[in-house]
């Protein structure tokens, strides 16, 4: 006969006379986050201490940036995957998580069919109940930039089943949809606060014209915190254009310039509703031109962006600091004068480039057939190949341009280098036509 034993459950006090209170202190716990509400603004808190964002988007895909070169500048947290949480928790970073939603546009997802969104439901949740009690997460982002092209604004009922959800399961952490510029004008916010009543704070992808982001969420009506979720330079979509509508992108000078303005006027300007932000995009990155948003060139060389960064995390410019560089010229006339060359003709290009250090600088030119602009986000977008023998160096910021024989839509581009791990860029648009 069974003998029948009654079992009780091990509690953390029961096991605390087993387990040596060495090894119980190293098991790893959740931290808890949470938003106060603080005169006319907000705070954000972790494990009860203030804690503002100085963050930045790192998709962790590319070892010629690692996670650690990040942390070494200042920032405290990233928004990236669940696959970077242990790594983030090691070098003492937060990690705003995101949570995939289809978007009816890009993906083709029907918010009307109740079984698909049920099955997008219980995939989150059970990334949820793995990840929740990780020591890094810091926030739950649901979904990236839904509103765009969409029609049918259940989506939000179902970012809001999803927000609920998490409160319901996980007490330690925050949640927050993001949305973007064209969201924004389109007054998705009240929308939002209707259908979406459970999320904590709202996360604003915003580049040209961020400065405006504190009126526009005050005029829409939303009475919570957000957090800039992807911000820098101005955006290709939002460039000047040349005749042939090229986007005509700023130097790597101007874009420093643009993180450190931007900065300035609304995470240090916004004290009341602002609780930081994630810089756009801490790797190398091709999308509409091979140097448009990343901070460091193709090669690994940090531009005068992640210098700037690092001074607005730490409040210090790094030992040595990235060139700085003018625009690119061909024959004297800037991108905005929309520059026609015959095929197989000679020209000049010029730029003047400087080092802050006085450091011995190197030039590449290239020139590149134009791609276009493959829809969301670049996705699918192939980038062309240099094409040999059209560019030959003449002396300090100057070279040979031999325009190429076929007719159409190029681009020069020119990287600067120091021997301190230090770059730089600059392009123009040019258009062959005979």
């Amino acid at each position: 006969m069974m003998n029948h034993v009654r079992r009780h459950p091990i509690t953390r006090r029961a096991l605390a006379g087993l387990i040596p209170a060495a090894l119980l202190a190293q098991t790893p716990k959740p931290s808890k986050v949470e938003i106060r509400k603080q005169g006319a603004g907000f705070r954000l808190l972790r494990n009860g201490e203030p804690y503002f964002i100085k963050g930045a988007v790192f998709p962790g895909d590319q070892p010629k940036f690692p996670m650690r070169d990040l942390a070494a500048c200042g920032a405290n947290s990233i928004r990236a995957s669940t696959r970077l949480l242990d790594e983030a928790r090691s070098l003492g970073l937060s990690v705003l998580v995101n949570l995939p939603m289809r978007m009816e546009s890009v993906h083709k997802f029907d918010y009307n069919d109740e079984r698909a969104v049920a099955d997008q439901f219980e995939a989150n949740k059970k990334r949820v109940l793995q990840f929740k009690d990780h020591p890094a997460v810091l926030m739950w982002a649901i979904g990236n930039e839904l509103s765009v092209g969409y029609k049918n604004k259940k989506v939000w009922n179902a970012v809001n089943d999803v927000a609920h959800m998490i409160h319901d399961v996980d007490g330690n952490h925050l949640c927050m949809t993001i949305i973007g510029d064209g969201s924004i004008r389109d007054g998705d916010i009240r929308i939002i606060r209707e259908r979406a009543p459970d999320l904590d704070l709202l996360g604003i992808n915003y580049y040209m014209g961020v400065e405006n982001v504190p009126r526009l969420i005050r005029e829409n009506g939303w009475d919570k915190p957000y957090a800039v979720t992807e911000w820098g330079p101005s955006g290709d979509w939002q460039a000047p254009k040349t005749e042939w509508k090229a986007s005509i992108e700023e130097t790597s000078t101007e874009k420093a310039e643009r993180y450190i303005e931007r900065y300035r006027a609304v995470m240090e300007g916004d004290h009341e509703h602002c609780l930081g932000s994630y810089a756009f995009i801490w790797q190398w990155r091709h999308e509409r031109t091979q140097t448009w948003y990343g901070m460091f060139l193709e090669s690994g060389e940090r531009t005068e962006a992640a210098n700037a960064m690092q001074c607005m995390w730490t409040g210090k410019w790094p030992a040595n600091r990235a060139p700085r560089v003018s625009r690119v010229r061909i024959d004297g006339h800037e991108a905005a004068d929309s520059v026609y060359v015959k095929p197989g003709t000679q020209h000049t290009a010029t730029l003047e480039a400087r080092d802050p250090e006085g450091d011995p600088l190197a030039m590449r030119w290239e020139v590149l057939a134009e791609v276009a602009r493959a829809g969301y986000a670049g996705m699918g977008e192939k980038p062309s190949k240099p094409i040999p023998g059209l560019m030959t160096p003449t002396g300090p910021g100057q070279a040979k341009l031999t325009a190429p024989e076929q007719e159409g839509a190029y681009r020069l581009f020119v990287f600067i280098t120091d021997d301190h791990g230090n770059g730089a860029t600059a392009n123009i648009p040019f258009f062959v036509k005979a």
